[in-house]
């Protein structure tokens, strides 16, 4: 399934993107659901849908059908609704992975002319929730703060059961799904900021993701997925998830040692080579740009840059 979250009249409401580009608007589709599944659904937001576990994902699944064999017409919402990121205000800071590709840290190593090369265990930061942005809204660049804003187009998943200390073999039943992150990164800020990446990493509008999250059965095989990103239409990113150093279990069970994932966390997984600060010479992001990220299965995150 396809789970978004979309405004109407000011309002977050969890829907179902059917096959037909109907959106199902959860919490009226459950009207009749009984007990604490049904108590979830009506909720209305997909942070409790996820809370909820696979019950609530079963019996969703069977009012999706109800709906796409012609039922739950007036449970349908408003084909003039927006997207919001899918989480429009997660509850932690979003967890995002550095250095994740091998062309990636190649390319990085040359523009800075040192030899980092592969790192023995995942480099994790994160970035906060007032840096989320959602399908079509404005990437923000601030001219005053920096002139080197940057993109890293990124498969995220979302956390779907708590845990901690997850061994590799268990860590995708802790897989909720999986949508797109775009990791917009002040490059100089973070050169001097002692190339931590926090302070580049963590800027208002520095976090577009969506359009919505492919709950995990859908996707297959989550490292064989093509990755790529545009500037304005031309291919600047242009990757398979394949080629992650760290894979998903690694990085799970990485993460998660002494540190307890909950339902609703978000981890990116890190970008594939072709960033702007990495070409000669760079090609930063500028007020009007248009950027779209794509992934395999899961769809297209597209969003304009805003100096403000």
């Amino acid at each position: 399934m396809r789970l978004a979250t979309i405004s109407v009249d000011g309002d977050a409401r969890c829907v179902v993107v059917l096959k037909t580009g109907a959106m199902l608007d959860v919490a009226k589709a459950a009207r009749d659901v009984e007990g604490p599944v049904g108590e979830s659904l009506r909720a209305g937001s997909l942070q409790h849908l996820i809370e909820a576990g696979p019950a609530a994902l079963e019996t969703l699944k069977g009012l999706v059908a109800e709906a796409e064999a012609g039922g739950h017409a007036d449970a349908m919402a408003p084909g003039d609704a927006h997207l919001m990121a899918p989480l429009p205000a997660p509850r932690k800071n979003v967890f995002c992975v550095g250095r994740n590709y091998a062309e990636h840290i190649a390319e990085g190593d040359r523009a800075q002319k040192q030899n980092v090369g592969v790192t023995e265990y995942p480099v994790f930061f994160t970035k906060p929730p007032t840096s989320v942005v959602p399908p079509d809204g404005a990437v923000l660049i601030f001219p005053e703060v920096s002139t080197a804003t940057d993109y890293e187009v990124e498969l995220a998943l979302v956390i779907g059961k708590e845990g901690r200390n997850i061994p590799k073999s268990k860590a995708f039943d802790h897989v909720f799904g999986y949508t797109i992150l775009n990791d917009i990164t002040a490059r100089d800020l973070q050169r001097r900021h002692g190339g931590q990446y926090f302070k580049g990493k963590g800027l208002d509008g520095s976090c577009p993701i969506g359009p919505w999250i492919v709950t995990a059965d859908e996707i297959e095989d989550a490292h064989a997925l093509s990755i790529g990103l545009t500037v304005n239409g031309e291919q600047r990113q242009n990757g398979t998830t394949r080629d992650m150093i760290f894979d998903i279990p690694t990085l799970i069970a990485s993460l998660s040692e002494g540190l307890t994932l909950e339902p609703g966390d978000i981890l990116a997984t890190g970008t594939p080579s072709g960033v702007g600060y990495a070409m000669d010479p760079p090609r930063f992001l500028k007020d009007g740009d248009e950027v779209t990220c794509e992934i395999s299965g899961i769809g297209t995150l597209r969003n304009t840059v805003r100096a403000v």
